[in-house]
C-alpha cells in the first residue's frame, strides 16, 4: 500500500485527527507570519553577521516550513475525494496545452475547480 492510500485511510477513519492537522497548518502559517513581523529587526541583524551561512539556514528553514504546512495540509484534506482517485495529482500547467492562446490559465482554472468540488 502506498504512503498517499496509508494516509488517506488513517484520515478517513480518524476524522478528529485529520482536523488537527488542518488546524496546525493554519496555527504554523499564522506563527510564521506573526515570528517575521515580530522579530524581523533581531532576524536581519542576525542575518548580516554572515550573510551566505544565514542565507543558508534562513531558506533551509523556510523551506521546511512551507513543506510543513504543505503537508499538514495534505493530511488533514486526504479524507476528501474519491477511493478510485489518484494520489498526488498536480495541475497540469503548459503540458498539452502548447500552441493555445491562455491554454496554461484554463488548466490551472480546470485544476482549482476540481480541487473546489473535492474540498466540498
Amino acid at each position: 500500500m502506498t504512503v498517499c492510500k496509508e494516509i488517506k485511510n488513517f484520515s478517513r477513519a480518524h476524522e478528529h485527527m485529520a482536523d488537527l492537522f488542518s488546524v496546525l497548518a493554519l496555527v504554523l502559517l499564522f506563527a510564521t507570519v506573526w515570528a517575521v513581523l515580530e522579530y524581523h529587526q533581531l532576524l536581519l541583524e542576525w542575518w548580516r553577521h554572515n550573510i551566505v551561512l544565514n542565507s543558508v539556514i534562513l531558506v533551509a528553514a523556510l523551506v521546511l516550513d512551507v513543506f510543513l504546512v504543505l503537508g499538514f495540509l495534505a493530511v488533514g484534506s486526504a479524507r476528501f475525494g474519491d477511493d478510485d482517485e489518484r494520489c498526488f495529482g498536480t495541475f497540469r500547467g503548459r503540458r498539452g496545452t502548447l500552441g493555445k492562446p491562455f491554454g496554461a490559465f484554463r488548466a490551472w482554472l480546470h485544476h482549482m475547480e476540481n480541487v473546489g468540488k473535492k474540498h466540498r
